[in-house]
């Protein structure tokens, strides 16, 4: 109220992701005329899912000027970039950015009167929007190490909570009186766990949490998500 910020008050909210699990070579072509000058583009791309390799090194999104001779000419390349990652962030299936993506400017055409930067980015934008229903989309979501601490007596019940929640265990061991739970846990069914397992221990175990990584999200929840979404 002080410095008049507008704040938005509710729930948290998961930061869902999409990925792609195919590839396919596309063209997106995009030509408008309507009076005086024209508007030309036209790009074929190839769009793969990235390798474990490419993720490990930390990459979400991958661009190649794969292109030879002058075909797409050099200072209309960026702009079909441009509008794939633009299209890319829009997302298909619940409407959230798309990742670990490659893709491969391989060739195109252009025009000597109609073509431009709006035009390549139009193009660019229309090969993904092509190309999304043949790409075997999937909605990812994130996942969460978690490790619970608690007195052995409430353990039973800490663990048939963890895996009412999707919880995968991966570990569990003694901590001097206490016993330590590891596991992962997708981060959408971890809101409100501090108040679940103040309730469910008398106030005696405590957690904690890091991210992990993204995983897909069953089958049975992606039409929830998407229309949430």
């Amino acid at each position: 109220d002080e410095y008049k910020v507008d704040a938005v008050i509710g729930k948290p909210k998961v930061s869902y992701r999409e990925t792609i699990t195919k590839q396919i070579q596309i063209r997106g072509k995009h030509v408008k005329q309507s009076g005086g000058r024209g508007q030309y583009g036209d790009c074929i791309l190839i769009i793969r899912p990235l390798t474990d390799e490419e993720k490990a090194d930390g990459n979400e999104f991958i661009w190649v000027d794969g292109t030879k001779g002058g075909t797409v000419p050099k200072e209309f390349r960026p702009a079909v970039e441009e509008g794939v990652r633009a299209e890319l962030q829009r997302g298909y299936l619940a409407g959230f950015p798309t990742i670990n993506v490659y893709v491969e400017l391989i060739d195109g055409s252009y025009h000597d009167v109609d073509s431009s930067q709006e035009a390549f980015i139009s193009a660019g934008r229309l090969a993904i929007r092509e190309a999304y229903p043949k790409l075997g989309c999937q909605l990812l979501e994130p996942w969460m190490r978690v490790e619970v601490e608690s007195p052995e007596q409430f353990i039973g019940s800490v663990m048939g909570s963890l895996q009412s929640k999707r919880a995968i265990i991966t570990e569990s061991l003694d901590r001097g009186v206490n016993k330590i739970v590891r596991c992962e846990v997708p981060l959408g069914e971890m809101f409100g766990y501090t108040t679940e397992l103040r309730s469910m221990s008398q106030g005696r175990a405590g957690y904690s949490m890091e991210p992990s990584e993204y995983k897909a999200v069953p089958n049975s929840m992606v039409e929830k998500l998407a229309k949430k979404a």
